[in-house]
């Protein structure tokens, strides 16, 4: 486990989504969903806009995130885009630190790659608390693409330094429940994978 002073000192753990590298939509792992199983799912949350929100299937459950297309339109646009496409479907949470937070969304499942589309910076007011989901970036604020993390808890020193688009609003414990890494940075060996990700309107 991180020990407390990484967290709370002076110096800021850095959520870097490396260089951007593309893949292709074609290279993506795409899993299929019976339609009786895909009604049952998006009747069984209740949430605020079915366009908005996202189904992230893990390993231990599934887990309901609420996008805030108000405060970062451009990248909750983009990962709609990405999600349709597939994209997310059978990536590694390769970089997840115990009290912190879990990163994903690199093609190559090491924390160098993305989708080749960076966006600009939509810093917002949203908190980094437990359960919210912002953008992955290098120290260039308009190099965020397609990778993303969760934290595990509040991370107020973040605020205002990346783009804040959803938060987890069901199953935060499976969330919590993410392989957790051990080496250097929060690299994790063997890492849990996105088993799917899903627009709630599509299922």
């Amino acid at each position: 486990m991180v020990e407390n002073k990484k967290l709370k000192g002076s110096t800021t753990p850095k959520i870097d989504g490396g260089k951007t590298k593309s893949i292709k939509s074609d290279d993506v792992k795409k899993i299929g969903m019976s339609t009786s199983r895909a009604k049952k799912i998006k009747h069984s949350y209740k949430v605020k806009d079915p366009e908005n929100a996202i189904l992230l299937k893990l390993k231990d459950g599934d887990v309901v995130i609420e996008m805030f297309e108000d405060a970062a339109p451009n990248h909750v646009k983009r990962i709609k885009e990405l999600v349709r496409q597939g994209f997310y479907n059978g990536l590694k949470f390769h970089r997840v630190i115990d009290g912190f937070m879990a990163q994903t969304g690199c093609p190559y499942g090491t924390g160098t790659g993305g989708s080749g589309q960076k966006l600009k910076a939509e810093f917002n007011r949203n908190p980094h608390k437990r359960g919210t989901v912002s953008m992955a970036r290098s120290s260039w604020p308009d190099s965020a693409d397609s990778q993303f993390f969760i934290c595990f808890a509040d991370c107020p020193w973040l605020d205002g330094q990346y783009t804040v688009w959803g938060e987890v609003t069901s199953g935060m414990e499976y969330v919590d429940m993410i392989k957790k890494g051990n080496g250097a940075n929060g690299e994790v060996s063997s890492p849990d994978e996105i088993v799917s990700m899903t627009v709630i309107s599509d299922l």
